[in-house]
């Protein structure tokens, strides 16, 4: 059963997993399984990973998929195609064409009428110099001046018109960047569609389900907290920016956001034995295996189907056509001069290639002759029609050994073909089992090569994929959304969570266009503790700032990004949400408190002591005031910092009640030498602090000149 003939089957985007980078899309698709099982599920976009494609079967234990492929539609677009925006930014621009040529033939009038001057007749030899009457002077500058006028208002008018044309493109070009990539940008629309085998099902109808992943999606995280003074507690609202540009819209799915790389390994780590004793060579695996019986027989039904179209070939000329894996191709003047393939790996599941030796002969597998064609090193040169690689006394092609040929190619006959092969050498063996490469082990990026490829590899795995250019394309168009400017205070969530992987799943559906701009979705609401503080540090700015010291008690971690934050339904400022572990407690800054003020002033008296002087005391008073201008109770947390010293000469006491901090919320460090006050004031309250220290500094180590007071 072909695959046009298979049932189609509509398909609705149901939910969508959006990752680091990609995402993993989920459509549903209802019908009637035919006779055959083969159905065609349509509305897949065209930048999917053909290699990601799963298709399971919903609510019907009995019926399961046991084949699932990709293939590509291409259908021409009808006239009724919205491509509004395109034939809109089109016509704006040659009317911007237009306004600026008429601008410029403006312009041109202008300078042309300024440029008039009186020009005197030639005066002949002999003759005297004539007379010109100022009326003439003055009505050519009256009319110049009166047209000039009339031009420069015409021009004005123009400028305006180009300007405004010039306003429009801008505005319709940034419109057409900013619109959906989901519609067709071609005459030809391509579709892709999976085409399932399903089995046991019967004459039932069945719900299927088909997950593919797609590049061209990122999502950065964003949160808006609201707080009421007072409240020891506050809710967190858990918000993405998320922009995709995958060719289809996300209309009312369920999104989900991960943390984790969608494009990373997954393979087991390796534990290998550790040895005591005589070292032994390690074996390396292998995966290589004889191939199958008959594999060449496999591909006798494509090969008996015909020729394909051949290509490249001059009417008239002479030739036969052969079947070299991919397809036929039109072969003039004896046999087809074609381009060396690339070397190619050793396949699983295949004989190890043998390489061709430096002096020559041919590959071992078939006949691995081959012409020397027009433009080839070697070729002797034809003087016979162009493009038929042959002629009225053209040079015959020679078989010399060294050749490149192409393996599995069946041997043409002739004279000069046996000649050629008997002079050949015999092959070179490899001695022992074949050795693949670690590619050739790497099971997971290993594909299995179809009937268009080469005779030796059609029907075996070997690394890597056929590329598809227009596939690749429109994945570089989807993954230009990686380079998407952030918002402010935004973290790329693979930045912020470090090694751990993190999913939040979104409470409502979503609708997020396919235009690469950025779209906030709400994904939930967070309890956390809250509790206000405020810390000033005087001796570098005499400001009391206000913190909110936010406690995760759930099992979810918070990822950095902006907050909102918001205090008695008003807003108070943006500020960046480092990350929050389960459990952890983090401070978020939210400026400066105007209403709480404090003042430092500091004094230094210098004095000495000891035996016959010999010992500098700088005595140090600290004196800091606070004020509560706020209708609430605060705590403030004044930090003063105390001279550190490597020396055990120099002795530093203190005279004060500060403490040493023991350890600040979250992974705050504190410099050596800092001492913290903490303050109660009620409200309208004040208070005073007073401290200092005694620096006691040997003669000997005394600083001469300089400041030594600071």
């Amino acid at each position: 059963m072909s695959a046009a003939a298979a049932q189609r089957w509509e398909s609705v985007l149901d939910s969508v997993v959006v990752y680091a980078q990609g995402a993993v899309c989920r459509r549903l698709a209802r019908g009637g399984v035919p006779q055959h099982g083969r159905v065609r599920v349509t509305g897949l976009p065209r930048v999917l990973d053909p290699a990601s494609v799963r298709a399971r079967v919903l609510g019907a234990p009995g019926v399961r998929v046991t084949e699932a492929r990709v293939e590509v539609e291409a259908e021409p677009v009808g006239a009724g195609t919205p491509d509004a925006l395109r034939r809109e930014v089109e016509r704006l621009r040659d009317a911007c064409a237009a306004a600026e040529g008429r601008r410029d033939r403006q312009l041109s009038l202008v300078e042309e009428v300024g440029a008039l001057r009186p020009v005197p007749p030639a005066r002949r030899r002999g003759e005297p110099y004539r007379r010109t009457p100022a009326d003439a002077w003055l009505e050519l500058a009256d009319f110049v001046d009166a047209r000039l006028t009339a031009l420069h208002a015409r021009l004005v008018e123009l400028e305006e018109a180009l300007q405004c044309a010039e306003h429009e493109l801008a505005v319709a070009a940034d419109r057409l960047d900013r619109a959906s990539t989901d519609a067709p940008s071609a005459h030809v629309d391509a579709t892709v569609c999976a085409v399932l085998t399903l089995d046991g099902a019967g004459d039932a109808e069945v719900e299927v389900e088909v997950e593919y992943g797609v590049p061209g999606a990122v999502w950065a995280p964003a949160y808006r907290l609201i707080h009421r003074q007072g409240d020891g507690t506050g809710r967190l609202v858990l918000r993405a920016s998320v922009a995709q540009r995958t060719g289809e819209d996300w209309a009312g799915v369920r999104i989900a956001l991960a943390t984790a790389d969608l494009r990373r390994r997954t393979d087991l780590p390796r534990l290998r034995s550790a040895r005591i004793g005589r070292r032994q060579p390690t074996a390396a695996p292998s995966g290589w295996r004889e191939p199958p019986a008959g594999l060449a027989d496999l591909f006798a039904g494509y090969d008996g189907a015909g020729p394909r179209p051949a290509t490249g070939a001059a009417p008239g000329a002479g030739g036969f056509a052969s079947r070299g894996g991919g397809g036929s191709r039109a072969v003039t003047g004896g046999f087809a001069p074609d381009p060396v393939p690339p070397p190619a790996p050793q396949g699983y599941g295949g004989p190890p290639a043998v390489p061709a030796e430096p002096g020559g002969g041919p590959a071992p597998e078939g006949f691995a002759g081959r012409a020397s064609g027009p433009g080839q090193p070697g070729a002797p040169r034809s003087k016979g029609r162009p493009g038929t690689g042959g002629g009225p006394g053209a040079a015959r092609p020679s078989m010399a050994p060294g050749a490149p040929g192409r393996a599995g190619s069946p041997p043409p006959s002739g004279p000069a073909y046996a000649r050629a092969a008997s002079s050949a050498p015999a092959p070179p063996v490899p001695a022992g089992p074949p050795r693949p490469s670690g590619a050739e082990l790497d099971y997971a990026a290993l594909t299995l090569r179809g009937p268009d490829e080469q005779a030796g590899r059609r029907g075996r795995l070997f690394p890597g994929s056929p590329s598809d250019p227009v596939a690749a394309e429109y994945r570089r168009r989807a993954e230009a959304v990686v380079a998407l400017p952030l918002p402010g205070h935004a973290v790329r969530p693979r930045e912020s969570a470090g090694s751990f992987d993190h999913r939040f799943d979104a409470s409502a559906r979503a609708d997020i266009p396919s235009d690469g701009i950025w779209h906030t979705v709400t994904v939930a609401e967070i309890p956390v503790g809250l509790r206000t503080e405020y810390l000033c540090v005087p001796s570098v700015e005499q400001t009391v700032y206000a913190a909110l010291v936010l406690s995760n008690a759930t099992d979810q971690a918070l990822l950095a990004g902006p907050v909102e934050v918001t205090v008695d339904d008003d807003f108070l400022v943006t500020a960046a949400l480092p990350t929050l572990a389960p459990g952890g407690v983090r401070r978020v800054g939210l400026g400066p408190a105007e209403a709480v003020r404090v003042t430092r002033r500091t004094t230094v008296h210098e004095s000495t002591s000891g035996l016959r002087n010999s010992t500098t005391v700088l005595d140090h008073r600290v004196h800091v005031e606070l004020v509560n201008r706020l209708a609430s109770p605060v705590t403030v947390e004044v930090r003063e910092r105390v001279p550190v010293s490597s020396e055990t000469d120099v002795r530093i006491e203190e005279r004060a009640d500060w403490t040493a901090p023991e350890g600040g919320t979250g992974p705050e460090h504190h410099a050596p030498g800092t001492r913290v006050w903490r303050v109660e004031l009620s409200p309208g309250g004040t208070a005073a602090l007073d401290g200092g220290y005694e620096i006691r500094i040997p003669a000997g180590k005394t600083l001469v000149g300089g400041n030594r007071r600071s």
